[in-house]
């Protein structure tokens, strides 16, 4: 999965999408000193990477998709906003080092689908982060994947974009795979570009996560759902975040 063309809409589709809570909640653990090091790990279009540059951060993005990139770097530079990006798959992360904090959200780390891959992505955030750095992370919950997402149809239809979103059942619990097909208006024209993404989502369990992060060397320092920190239950939350910290390993 590569949002090859799906970069074209993405920003279109994904206008309401709650970018300054994201933003938020990142600040709200960043230490007082500034500017803090921040590493955006599938930083897509760089929607959540600019605010918080926006707010004396530096900032680093990182996604697989060079299209993606390619926005945001477009949009950056008008905005004249100093971030630098790195196209990178974050299983592979290398070459970044010393960051204050490492944050993964809009459900980025769905798309790492095995234990051992999301090991090796937490391995790599653990590398990039300095003695004490937080890594912030969210992903759909169990309940929501298999309750609202699986084997749903939804569909959107405006002026100059219309897509049709099916999410089919994977095989294991919390697997989604979703086909979409777009419908792009040609600009100067009334004809319409058809083109198809296949996206593979699976999450699992809090106590999976939470797991690996300590076996990686992290402290679990928060986990909590729908964007409250506060909140005493995740049972019902459609998104399950987590707030960790590295640990300097004996």
């Amino acid at each position: 999965m590569s949002y090859q063309n799906m970069a074209k809409v993405y920003d279109f589709l994904m206008k309401d999408a709650p970018y300054e809570e994201w933003t938020n909640l990142a600040l709200r653990w960043v230490k007082d000193s500034k500017p803090a090091k921040i590493l955006d790990l599938g930083c897509g279009t760089g929607a959540i990477t600019r605010r918080l540059a926006n707010n004396g951060h530096q900032l680093v993005g990182v996604d697989y998709s060079d299209d993606m990139l390619s926005q945001a770097r477009s949009i950056a530079e008008e905005e004249h906003v100093s971030i630098q990006w790195i196209h990178q798959d974050i299983r592979e992360l290398s070459g970044v080092h010393n960051q204050d904090m490492a944050i993964s959200f809009c459900d980025v780390l769905n798309y790492i689908t095995t234990e051992e891959e999301i090991r090796m992505v937490f391995q790599h955030v653990y590398e990039s982060l300095k003695d004490g750095g937080l890594f912030l992370f969210d992903v759909h919950s169990i309940q929501h994947m298999e309750e609202d997402l699986k084997n749903q149809i939804f569909s959107e239809v405006y002026e100059d974009v219309s897509y049709v979103w099916m999410c089919e059942s994977g095989e294991e619990v919390g697997e989604v795979l979703h086909d979409l097909t777009f419908f792009v208006k040609e600009e100067g024209t009334e004809l319409y570009q058809r083109f198809d993404e296949t996206h593979h989502q699976r999450t699992f369990t809090p106590e999976s996560y939470h797991t690996w992060l300590e076996k990686t060397g992290f402290e679990v320092v928060s986990i909590f759902g729908d964007f409250d920190p506060h909140a005493t239950t995740i049972s019902e939350a459609e998104r399950v975040f987590f707030v960790s910290k590295k640990v300097r390993k004996s």
